[in-house]
C-alpha cells in the first residue's frame, strides 16, 4: 500500500515538474518575443521658399578730415536709401546700426602716420524685408551703388556678405511632415516583417527626429542662408515589435 502511495506521489511530482517546465519555457518564449523588433527610419522632405530677407549693407568711408568723412557717409547712406526705393523696397524697414570711427593715427599699439586716410568710419544699413524676391533682385544690382561711389564691405560681423534668406514657417509644416515620416517608417517595417515572415505588433520606441533646413541645391561651398529656396527634412526613427 505504501509502495502504491509512493508511486502515485512520484507520478504527481513528475507531472508537476513537466507542467512547471512547460509554463517556464512558454513564459520565457513569450518574454523573448517582446524583444523581437526592427528599427526603421522614415523620411519626409519639403521644398520651401524663404519668407524673410536680412541684408546688411556695410558702408566704409575714409578721409583725413573727420567732418568731411561724416558728410560722405551721410551722402552714401542717402544713395543706399534711393537705391532701395527705386527697387520698391520699403526703406522704413532699413535701419542704421553700429557706427564706428577709427583714428588710425591714434591706434593703441602704434599708429600709422603714413596711412592715406586718418579717419575710417563704418556704418551698417540693415535692411529687413518680407519680400525676399525684391531683396534678391536688388542684391544682383549692387554694382549700381559702387558706380555711384558707395564703398561697401561685407565685414566679419555678417559672414560672407550679401542677403540672408530665412524660412520662418517651420511650425506650420511639422505636423504633416511628422505624420509622413511615421508612415514612411511603417512601410519599411512592414516590408521587413513580410520578408522575415513576421507581423508588426506595435511600436516599442519612437524618436521624432530633428527638423533641419538645408540648401535646396546641395554643393560644396553653398550655404543654406544664401539660397532663396531651401529643403526641410526630418528623419524619424521607430522601433516596431515583431510577432510570428
Amino acid at each position: 500500500m505504501n509502495q502504491d502511495r509512493l508511486s502515485g506521489a512520484a507520478v504527481l511530482v513528475a507531472i508537476g515538474l513537466a507542467l512547471g517546465g512547460w509554463f517556464v519555457g512558454h513564459g520565457f518564449a513569450k518574454g523573448r518575443s517582446t524583444d523581437r523588433f526592427v528599427t526603421v527610419k522614415g523620411v519626409s522632405e519639403r521644398e520651401v521658399k524663404a519668407d524673410l530677407a536680412l541684408w546688411p549693407l556695410r558702408l566704409v568711408v575714409g578721409d583725413n578730415d573727420l567732418a568731411r568723412a561724416q558728410n560722405t557717409l551721410a551722402r552714401n547712406t542717402r544713395e543706399v536709401m534711393t537705391f532701395l526705393a527705386q527697387r520698391e523696397i520699403d526703406t522704413a524697414q532699413a535701419e542704421l546700426q553700429g557706427i564706428r570711427v577709427v583714428d588710425v593715427f591714434a591706434q593703441q599699439y602704434g599708429g600709422n602716420a603714413n596711412a592715406p586716410n586718418r579717419f575710417i568710419i563704418t556704418q551698417t544699413v540693415m535692411v529687413r524685408s518680407s519680400d525676399p524676391d525684391r531683396i534678391f533682385a536688388a542684391s544682383q544690382a549692387v554694382g549700381d551703388l559702387i558706380d555711384a561711389g558707395v564703398v561697401l564691405s561685407s565685414g566679419e560681423e555678417y559672414g560672407p556678405g550679401g542677403p540672408t534668406f530665412v524660412f520662418t514657417r517651420l511650425n506650420d509644416l511639422k505636423p504633416e511632415m511628422i505624420a509622413e515620416a511615421t508612415a514612411s517608417a511603417r512601410v519599411a517595417a512592414q516590408q521587413f516583417a513580410q520578408d522575415s515572415r513576421s507581423d508588426i505588433a506595435g511600436i516599442r520606441r519612437a524618436n521624432q527626429g530633428v527638423f533641419v533646413i538645408l540648401p535646396r541645391d546641395e554643393a560644396p561651398g553653398i550655404a543654406e542662408q544664401t539660397q532663396l529656396f531651401k529643403k526641410v527634412r526630418v528623419v524619424s526613427t521607430i522601433d516596431y515589435l515583431l510577432k510570428d
